[in-house]
């Protein structure tokens, strides 16, 4: 801002408009001479009166003109303080209306002399080149004018100082006979601080006119003669518009050329009488006639005017020479345009890369990997590019307000939720006409105002979140007149790409290219660009995929389709088939040698051998196997299910994964194959899964079975995608027998032989040891490839040959370790780098680092060389380059860095760390570097694989070689470097993320595993606090206290135990308790888990502390009595009154809470299958292996501590207590319905017949009058239930008939008809369901199927009496021969119920099939319906049927429905 003090009055005026003051008031204080300087001395009074202006206005200008005098000062101090000078301001701080930025300005070029601006434009802020001299005459000179304060002027006096300007500087031009333009809104040397000399700043134009009518002063400022002949050299008037950073307005650079033709000028000098506005006259008046000339960049008056007209004929020959020479043309050298688009496009390769995405392209671009489309055109839907890309590929529409993030959300999300990388993303930036929501088009000025933040956060995000600088290039396709918005655009990938490395412009013509100049590089004809394109793409626009169909014909996929199904990648019969024939030689280096160097296989590996291009890809004896096991799914029978599985586990590193694909490679012709992308959740894939089973296909009930490969996902996943599946193929309504999916799951394992002999029907191992005839196959292939490579570049396949033996493999990685560090710098950065990705490798399964990451900690920049892996490569040392492996993103293409093999990765971190194995510094220094932990790109996986390497334990059933108790690297620090530093190591974490609960929750469970239970306890509480309704850190509070209670009972058990010396231990027992109280709550309230540790820590600890409590001499024995008082009455010991003040009331509640802790562990395990694993990712402190004899005991443990010692069985039983009888019964195993019925299992008893006997004796010998509370009338009723199942003979067995009668006693629900006893068992069984199905309901969460499967305990038998009902173990021991996993497989597909045996043991239920529902026949008219186990099994028709008839705690089930002939 300039000095107010050299201000004159029309600025002042300005400066008065700028504020709000009346133009009254105004125009007399410019009739006052009120220029800077008084303005500065004004005072309120000398306004009042020498104005007549009222106070408010004049304390207005008074306040104003302080805070101006306080600003002005303050930016001459800092300009002071830092020895800026006026004209040196570069990357000045400049603040606009919204942030104060600093703004960098960058080179402008300058508009073609002589060329319309129309096309043209500048942008704010940007530089142009200096003023210069006079250079050949011919190339034009340039001075800059800010005409800032000018432009505000009123019209005359704005005509007056523009044609002053103007014909000032046209004058020095003619004279000097050189071409000349002066630009009008761009800073001169005087210009304001804050701005350098050149810099753009534009003008406002109130009207074009304005400035043109100004030129009309050229006939009064000359003399008629010399005015003819100047007025041509004056050319006309360019107002080229300047892009601003400030939306709201709206400037213009205002530009004249002058050339002075010798045609026009020769023998003449100009003299000028100059125009100037008399601010006392009020008028323009005309300065004295002068000549003016330039002195290098400035312009002067001529001092001696003859020797000047003396050198005017030079002046005029040195012009005709100049213009001669200008106009002869030499002949145009045709550039080879098509062969500089290819190395744009490819980087220089052979060939177009397909992981380079693409911004904005057009047809002849169909087969790049298009990301997004940024789309000007509102009709574009309609009629336009968008429409006509929309017939090849599938386009999802968005606008640029899509692009934000809410908040809580990942990229990876984000990503998901867009479809980026699946399907094209069209952004209409500026509205679409055909679209019924508000996203009207609009103009220029409105779409800046409004849109253009937007396209800043759209390009922002997509070029620093979504991808790597160096993974994409921009596309411009120029084939319209310059646009402002358009230019944004250009713009701000340019800033956000720092550079215009990856960005090409193409022009359709030259017409156009010449509009774009300043910006666009080349132009090219468009059908040229689409030929010359297609020469280098890898694969052909015209070729179609292929899929076979169950006519043994063919049939074509069509792209689009294909697209919207973006969870499957589809195998065609023709796949890879559309590889260009010159690309070939190409794939054939690279793809071989990234394979046998430790990368996964691909299709075009496969392809390629099929071809016999490349050797054969050996196949593993796992695959013969395999194929077995698929081919016998494929054989027909009725009762095949509709879905099958086929399970590969393999070692890592063993070929599993090459076995699975090549299954589907070599049985695409016969079955319609494809890989599930396993981030998509099971529903959507099962969705497009069966569209792919019927794509085509005539008839749903005849189509090929199809194949799905499933890699690496948790069981959990698979069972779900396996239930929607089944539910797909439900509501079509297949026949049964008919085979849909297969699905083949891959899955890492360190012990697959073990899973493979679980259920070798289904389960195929992949182990790194080799048979016979696969040892020669690999010798023959190792010979092969080490005559093209060299050992060191196919590691991973000579550790196949060596046949992975511990002692040989251990040696020869270590040797190839030792002799690859050898001479390697342990400072450098790239050392430090393989460091970081061998500690991740180690510890965290399939980690990786982005390519991203590894240039930000090696400081790579990239914008010079754009061959970005070979750049990268380079900065590697050679070892870095032999052991890390480039990978890339099946999905997004995007690259990233692995070593080579996990035995290398760990061995590396081995000979680096020495013996001493100090694992953790190098931990700490990876996750305190700031460069990758900030990082932008992949932050979210980057993230994830660090967060693992702290707190992701190790699980059997995800393929681990064991359970444990923290991360793998957590472990190793405790065990091999000392436990201090492990929890340094968490602490550490703990702070780098942002104090999350779950590393709060580790640190606790560290500090308790070595005793440090204050600590633990702190980091306990603080785990809490952050997550108070989390039942898994609930839990791991009150582990901390039960280690802690457990810890002080330990320590008093060499003394003798008083109330006194206990007060201690019971607190933390009682503390323990409460917590473990608040996991089962939280627990039962989660709808997505279903946790129970909770309840079974209570029974725990409570059990422990009614032993400590009874070993106290108070209450030991014989003084039991003393203590079952104690805590069932309101009775309390003098001894332990006062030590146990604070806990007798929590004590006296704990039988209760032991009680139902127990009862809803029983219920629970009641309910659901108790065979599987529960929430198995979880991180749940102790895992009950066998819950149900867990349960058995500590019944029986909670029974006998409520029984008076001196007791016997012996003992008549009429001086027990009802109390004393329940607890005889809990100790004696028949507590709840679990405990009751696991004695028929419980094979280590020796009569189980007599435990029974004795449970029902304690029971009321008259139980009809006894009115027994309802809990203990189930129990009765189940205690014979289970009696009968081993004897019906026995003497304690009560009748039949007696226990029905007795069932009459549960509470009824309705109101029954007692008149008619069909009518009243109806009533009685439906009102019984009911219930069930209400409870059952409340119990049932939000959880995976798998975990729902409600758990049969009777079924319908073929006997009278006691023999109708058959519990489930008498079932089981039919099938007691098979193992676990074949056991559950029969009764699943429902193989069990065609043996004899079965048909003989339960009786089949008459009844029908309606619309898919199951009834059962009843001796009413009215109808019961029967839910089938497996719908699958339900015929689609209406029939007639059978079934067998099983009951659960959710009412009765339909097993093996049969259609009954």
């Amino acid at each position: 801002m300039e000095d107010p003090q050299t201000w004159t009055e029309s600025m002042v005026s300005d400066w008065l408009r700028s504020i709000g003051i009346k133009e009254t008031y105004i125009k007399k204080l410019h009739e006052e001479e009120v220029d800077g300087r008084v303005l500065l001395e004004l005072s309120e009074d000398f306004l009042k009166n020498a104005t007549g202006m009222k106070s408010g206005p004049a304390l207005l200008i008074i306040k104003k003109r302080d805070e101006l005098v306080k600003s002005s000062q303050k930016a001459q101090n800092q300009q002071d303080r830092f020895g800026i000078k006026k004209d040196d301001s570069i990357n000045e701080e400049i603040t606009d209306d919204s942030e104060s930025v600093i703004k960098t300005k960058g080179d402008a070029k300058l508009r073609p002399f002589g060329t319309k601006g129309d096309d043209f434009k500048y942008v704010e802020n940007n530089v142009l080149e200096p003023e210069s001299g006079v250079i050949d005459l011919i190339t034009p000179c340039h001075e800059y004018k800010s005409f800032k304060i000018a432009a505000t002027l009123d019209r005359q006096r704005l005509q007056a100082k523009f044609a002053k300007e103007v014909l000032k500087f046209a004058t020095v031009c003619v004279n000097m006979r050189t071409n000349d333009t002066i630009h009008f809104g761009v800073m001169d040397s005087r210009g304001d601080t804050g701005y350098v000399h050149g810099e753009i700043v534009g003008i406002p134009v109130r009207e074009k006119d304005m400035y043109c009518d100004a030129l009309d002063y050229i006939e009064r400022s000359f003399d008629s003669c010399q005015s003819e002949r100047i007025r041509p050299c004056i050319g006309v008037l360019q107002f080229i518009q300047v892009v601003c950073s400030n939306s709201s307005k709206e400037h213009y650079v205002v530009e004249v050329d002058i050339e002075p033709s010798v045609s026009k000028v020769k023998n003449n000098v100009f003299s000028v009488c100059l125009p100037n506005f008399n601010e006392k006259a009020n008028k323009v008046q005309f300065e004295k006639k002068t000549a003016y000339r330039r002195v290098g960049s400035k312009s002067e008056s001529v001092v001696d005017l003859n020797e000047f007209y003396q050198n005017m004929t030079y002046r005029d020959a040195q012009r005709e020479e100049a213009e001669t020479r200008y106009n002869f043309t030499t002949p145009e050298l045709c550039q080879n345009l098509g062969k500089k688009l290819i190395m744009l496009i490819t980087d220089g390769k052979k060939k177009m890369d397909k992981d380079k995405w693409i911004y904005k392209t057009l047809i002849f671009l169909l087969n790049m990997n298009v990301l997004c489309v940024f789309d000007f055109d509102k009709d574009s839907n309609m009629s336009g590019l968008c429409h006509e890309y929309n017939k090849h590929h599938v386009v999802n529409r968005h606008f640029m307000q899509n692009y934000k993030i809410s908040s809580g959300m990942t990229i990876k999300d984000f990503e998901s939720h867009l479809h980026l990388f699946d399907q094209i993303s069209w952004i209409f930036c500026n509205g679409r006409s055909d679209f019924k929501g508000n996203e009207p088009p609009c103009d220029e000025k409105t779409w800046v105002k409004t849109k253009r933040t937007l396209l800043k956060d759209c390009v922002s995000l997509i070029c620093k979140d979504v991808l790597p600088k160096g993974t994409f290039k921009v596309i411009f396709l120029l084939t319209s007149s310059v646009e402002t918005r358009f230019l944004n655009t250009f713009y701000e990938f340019i800033t956000d790409m720092k550079g215009h490395d990856d960005i090409i412009c193409l022009a359709e013509s030259e017409e156009n290219f010449k509009k774009w100049q300043t910006y666009a590089m080349e132009s090219c004809d468009m059908d040229t660009v689409n030929a010359t394109l297609q020469q280098v793409q890898p694969t052909t626009t015209q070729a179609s995929k292929r899929l076979p169909i169950h006519v043994k014909g063919e049939c074509f996929l069509d792209l689009r389709e294909e697209e919207v199904r973006y969870s499957l990648e589809i195998l065609s019969l023709n796949h890879c088939e559309e590889t260009i024939g010159d690309i070939i030689e190409y794939e054939m280096e690279t793809t071989e040698q990234q394979f046998y160097q430790g990368g996964k296989v691909t299709w075009m590996n496969l392809w390629l051998a099929e071809k016999k291009v490349v050797g054969e890809v050996i196949q593993r004896d796992a695959y013969s196997e395999v194929n077995s096991l698929l081919n016998d799914c494929l054989i027909w029978s009725l009762d095949r299910a509709s879905i099958s599985c086929i399970n590969i586990y393999h070692h890592p590193g063993s070929g599993g994964s090459t076995v699975a694909r090549q299954v589907l490679w070599n049985n695409r012709r016969a079955l319609r194959c494809a890989v599930v992308k396993h981030s998509y959740s099971a529903s959507v894939f099962s969705e497009h899964a069966v569209w792919l089973r019927e794509y085509e296909e005539k008839d749903p009930q005849k189509c090929l079975p199809v194949l799905l490969l499933i890699e690496d996902c948790e069981q959990e996943y698979l069972e779900g995608a396996k239930y929607e599946l089944e539910v797909a193929v439900n509501t079509k309504k297949i026949a049964r027998g008919t085979l849909c999916f297969i699905l083949l799951s891959c899955r890492r394992s360190h012990n697959p032989e073990k899973m493979c002999k679980e259920s070798p029907h289904r389960n195929v191992s992949v182990t790194h040891k080799l048979s016979d005839a696969e040892k020669d196959q690999f010798s023959k292939k190792r010979q092969k490839l080490e005559e093209q490579f060299k050992p060191e570049f196919i590691l991973t396949f000579v550790l196949m040959c060596e046949d992975f033996k511990s002692h040989k493999i251990t040696e020869y990685v270590k040797q190839f370790v030792k002799h690859l560090l050898q001479g390697i710098d342990q400072t450098s950065v790239v050392t430090k780098l393989v460091q970081y990705v061998a500690l991740l490798n180690t510890y965290v399964q399939n980690s990786f680092m982005s390519l991203s990451h590894c240039e930000s900690v090696l400081a790579l920049s990239i914008h010079v060389d754009r061959f970005r892996q070979h750049s990268f490569e380079t900065a590697l040392s050679e070892q870095a380059n032999l052991v890390l492996i480039h990978l890339r993103d099946e999905n997004t293409y995007i690259t990233s860095i692995r070593i080579i093999h996990p035995l290398v990765a760990k061995e590396i971190l081995h000979q680096f760390m020495g013996e001493k194995q100090q694992q953790s510094y190098l931990a700490l220094d990876l996750l305190n570097n700031d460069v990758l932990f900030e990082h932008r790109f992949g932050k979210d996986q980057y993230l994830k694989f660090l967060r693992d390497l702290f707190i992701t334990r190790c699980k059997i059933i995800r393929g681990d070689e064991l359970d444990s108790f923290f991360s793998p690297l957590i472990e190793h620090v405790r065990e091999n470097e000392c436990p201090d530093k492990s929890i340094e190591l968490l602490k550490e974490a703990y702070k780098r993320f942002n104090e999350d609960a779950l590393f709060a929750q580790h640190l606790a469970r560290l500090n308790y595993k070595h005793d440090r239970f204050e600590e633990a306890e702190k980091w306990a509480e603080t785990a809490v606090a952050k997550r108070p309704n989390n039942s898994y850190i609930l839990d791991t509070k009150g582990q901390v206290y039960r280690q802690w209670f457990t810890a002080k009972c330990k320590a008093m058990e060499q003394i003798e135990k008083t109330p006194e010396n206990t007060v201690d231990a019971v607190e933390t027992a009682l503390k323990a308790i409460e917590c473990f109280q608040a996991c089962g709550k939280a627990g039962v309230a989660d709808n997505e888990t279903m946790n129970n540790a909770g309840f079974f820590g209570v029974v725990e600890v409570g059990c422990v502390l009614l032993k400590l409590i009874s070993s106290i001499h108070v209450f030991s024995r014989p003084n039991h009595v003393e203590c079952i008082k104690y805590l069932l009455t309101d009775y309390i010991p003098v001894e332990i009154e006062k030590p146990w003040e604070h806990f007798h009331c929590e004590l006296k509640k704990l039988h209760k809470i032991l009680l139902e802790a127990l009862e809803w562990i029983s219920e629970d395990l009641s309910y659901f299958q108790t065979d599987l694993n529960r929430d198995e990712g979880k991180t749940s402190e102790k895992t009950i292996k066998h819950p149900i004899h867990w349960l058995v005991n500590k019944t029986s443990d909670y029974g006998k501590y409520f029984i008076n010692a001196s007791i016997t069985t012996d003992q008549s039983q009429i001086r027990l207590t009802p109390l004393m009888k329940r607890m005889m019964i809990y100790s004696n195993g028949g507590g709840n319905i679990t405990t009751i019925f696991s004695i028929l299992t419980n094979q280590k008893c020796d009569d189980r017949q007599s435990v029974l006997e004795h449970i029902i004796s304690f029971y009321p010998s008259n139980p009809m009058s006894a009115k027994m509370p309802q809990m203990d009338l189930v129990k009765y009723i189940a205690s014979h239930f289970a009696l009968s199942c081993l004897s019906t003979q026995s003497s304690k067995l009560a009748a039949f008939q007696d226990l029905q009668k007795l069932s009459n006693q549960f509470p009824k629900e309705k109101e029954i008809d007692t008149e008619k006893e069909k009518e009243r068992k109806y009533e009685i069984v439906l009102s019984a369901v009911e219930h069930l199905q209400r409870c059952y309901e409340k119990k049932l969460k939000d959880i995976p199927p798998r975990k729902k499967r409600i758990y049969t305990h009777f079924f319908l038998g073929n006997g009278a009496g006691f023999e109708k009902i058959v519990h489930k173990s008498k079932v089981e021991t039919i099938t007691k021969l098979f193992s676990v996993s074949e056991k559950r497989q029969k009764w699943f597909s429902g193989e069990v119920w065609k043996m004899p045996e079965i048909a003989k043991l339960l009786r089949r239920v008459p009844g029908w099939t309606e619309d898919e529902k199951v009834f059962v026949e009843i001796p009413t008219e009215k109808t019961f319906q029967i839910p089938a186990l497996n719908p699958s099994s339900v015929p689609h028709s209406n029939e007639n049927v059978t079934f067998y008839l099983g009951f659960t705690l959710k009412g009765p089930v339909a097993y093996n429905i049969t259609v009954r002939q």
